[in-house]
């Protein structure tokens, strides 16, 4: 029986077993690197963004603020208080903060002043959900999604929008819908050159990607894999990073190539920082994580 063949009979065997090569691993982490705790004195870390130096920004919505990973120092401090209950961050072409602010289902912008400027907080007169994870295009238009999550903090108990959907905010500021064909659109990335779309249905527990036309609308959906995801990322190589259960790592073709063992029942959030961008940055429940990678993230 050659390897192809017991490839075959133990996938047949035992559903859901993954095969990684030996060089998918060493290509993605550095030899000899294991997941590096940072801090582990938050409740609940989401939403982590690296800006132009490395540093990354994450929040804990709990208690409502925005922190800094300092990719010079390796510390953590508070960016912002009062952060509207921001979930998913993502930094523009300007070096911008964009913020799931979902205090009040709004997406804000937040200058180096920490000044904030409202973009959306409504659909149609109608208040969003609650924008979760968002993603900026090269041409600095905004997707995000907006599932409903009851929040404590609400005064609202319930949607003034059935769907969850992904909406688009163009860049003259006007929204439109981008995907609603959902059951609750969660995690979201896209590539570099702004062909392709990853959107993480959480709810049905799978991932799709869309082809992005040049009016920012979405077209092709096709399935990506039967996994859902909590935030998202991608690397150079073009291979995207899934989170809940640790971060599993799929290529270009959706075939699972790697998989990060986190010590927390819940992975959050992933994105890539550091001076070079090769380090992963990893938010799980109250704890922040660090692993140095081969490979580098890209914006755009």
């Amino acid at each position: 029986m050659n390897d192809m063949h017991l490839r075959f009979l133990l996938s047949y065997l035992i559903p859901g077993i993954v095969f990684i090569s030996c060089n998918s691993q060493k290509e993605l982490i550095k030899e000899g690197h294991q997941p590096q705790l940072i801090s582990n004195e938050f409740e609940f870390t989401e939403g982590p963004a690296s800006d132009t130096e490395g540093n990354v920004y994450f929040t804990d919505q709990p208690n409502n603020k925005i922190h800094k990973w300092s990719v010079k120092y390796g510390s953590v401090s508070v960016f912002m208080g009062d952060a509207g209950r921001a979930n998913g961050l993502y930094f523009d072409s300007e070096g911008k903060l964009l913020a799931a602010a979902d205090e009040n289902s709004e997406i804000w912008k937040i200058n180096s002043k920490k000044e904030v400027e409202v973009l959306v907080d409504s659909f149609e007169g109608k208040r969003l959900n609650g924008p979760n994870d968002l993603w900026v295009a090269p041409n600095g238009g905004i997707y995000f999604t907006d599932p409903y999550y009851q929040r404590d903090y609400w005064v609202c108990t319930e949607k003034e929008i059935e769907e969850e959907r992904v909406y688009y905010i163009n860049p003259q500021g006007e929204i439109s819908i981008a995907a609603e064909d959902l059951v609750k659109p969660n995690g979201i990335i896209g590539t570099p050159d702004s062909e392709t779309l990853y959107i993480a249905d959480i709810g049905a527990n799978k991932t799709y990607s869309y082809k992005i036309n040049p009016d920012g609308s979405l077209t092709d959906k096709k399935l990506f894999t039967d996994l859902g995801s909590d935030g998202m990322t991608i690397d150079s190589q073009g291979n995207v990073y899934l989170t809940g259960n640790g971060v599993s790592v799929f290529d270009k073709s959706g075939n699972k190539i790697q998989y990060i063992s986190i010590p927390k029942d819940w992975t959050a959030n992933v994105t890539f920082g550091g001076k070079n961008q090769q380090t992963l940055f990893i938010t799980a429940q109250q704890a922040i994580y660090i692993l140095e990678m081969n490979v580098k993230g890209v914006r755009w």
